[in-house]
């Protein structure tokens, strides 16, 4: 089959290298125009487009996907089918395009946790397994019929970073399985609505002010919140009036201060009260400088 790849992010990458490596014919990339980023606001090309210019596949980077042109340009390819991993919503004069339909891995097993961020809400939601679902594309976001499904185990420790790394991988071999499937005319699409028999968790978007820290909230829901947004876009607290970015912690024992009190030895630890106990931090991150573990902190840094 002729295959356009749609994505982003590195997660994306995975994918689009495991359907080469199948032999899989993919006729061009779409990912994202180019952006300006750092203090010189050089022009930043995406990890997916990276990897398709040095294969040699053509890149198309439209600014509005439903622009005459791209839609024109997309159609020359003549594609079988159309594969989204982490890319932007589609209108229907595109996913509706190729015979085959156009497929999404999501890192969730669907219908949980539809939405843009499902790998963070798992883990902050503290669930002991997540998974890649391959699914066709309708109108409404995460909702198309299921192809296939692959469970994953989320460890006790796991930040969302250790995970997304296990489902970037899980994600290549289940497009891999569908893709197959679709070519061979075997794939059976389950609609989500036979599958929604628990309420659905969602997981939208998370913005800035969802990563300040609760600490009246119990020791556990902490610590899967820090380990859920660890290392981005990163749970934060103040302290002595600076932003702390708090990227991993060690649940400690219960402490007779009010939560949100923290504590130092002030060379070997520092730890915060929660609701029903403390939280020893390991990495953090104060306003204004990198990233260190706690005893590299304590050795630079000063307390009032």
């Amino acid at each position: 089959m002729r295959i356009i790849f749609m994505g982003t992010p590195d997660f994306a990458v995975a994918s689009l290298e495991a359907l080469l490596n199948a032999g899989e014919d993919v006729v061009a990339v779409v990912t994202t125009p180019d952006k300006p980023a750092g203090r010189g606001q050089k022009l930043h090309e995406s990890p997916v487009k990276k990897y398709a210019v040095s294969k040699n596949i053509p890149v198309l980077q439209p600014e509005k996907l439903r622009a005459p042109q791209f839609v024109e340009q997309l159609s020359a390819y003549k594609a079988d089918l159309q594969v989204v991993v982490a890319f932007r919503m589609l209108p229907e004069v595109v996913w509706n395009m190729p015979v085959k339909g156009t497929i999404n891995v999501h890192a969730s097993l669907l219908p949980q946790y539809r939405g843009a961020a499902p790998i963070n809400h798992a883990i902050i939601n503290g669930e002991t397994r997540s998974g890649v679902t391959t699914f066709l594309l309708q109108h409404e976001i995460d909702t198309g019929a299921i192809l296939f499904a692959k469970e994953v185990a989320i460890g006790l420790s796991d930040t969302a970073g250790i995970l997304h790394d296990k489902l970037m991988y899980a994600g290549a071999e289940v497009l891999l399985e569908t893709v197959a499937a679709l070519r061979n005319n075997t794939a059976i699409p389950i609609p989500q609505e036979e599958l929604t028999a628990s309420a659905v968790k969602m997981a939208p978007k998370i913005f800035k002010e969802d990563c300040q820290i609760d600490w009246n909230q119990s020791t556990d829901q902490v610590y899967n919140k820090i380990r859920g947004l660890s290392p981005y876009p990163t749970a934060f607290t103040l302290m002595n009036g600076k932003v702390l970015k708090i990227f991993e912690t060690e649940k400690g024992t219960k402490s007779a201060t009010p939560p949100g009190t923290f504590d130092t030895d002030g060379k070997n630890y520092i730890s915060f009260s929660t609701q029903d106990g403390t939280l020893l931090l390991k990495s953090i991150q104060i306003e204004g400088k990198r990233r260190m573990d706690i005893q590299e902190f304590l050795r630079g840094y000063r307390f009032d």
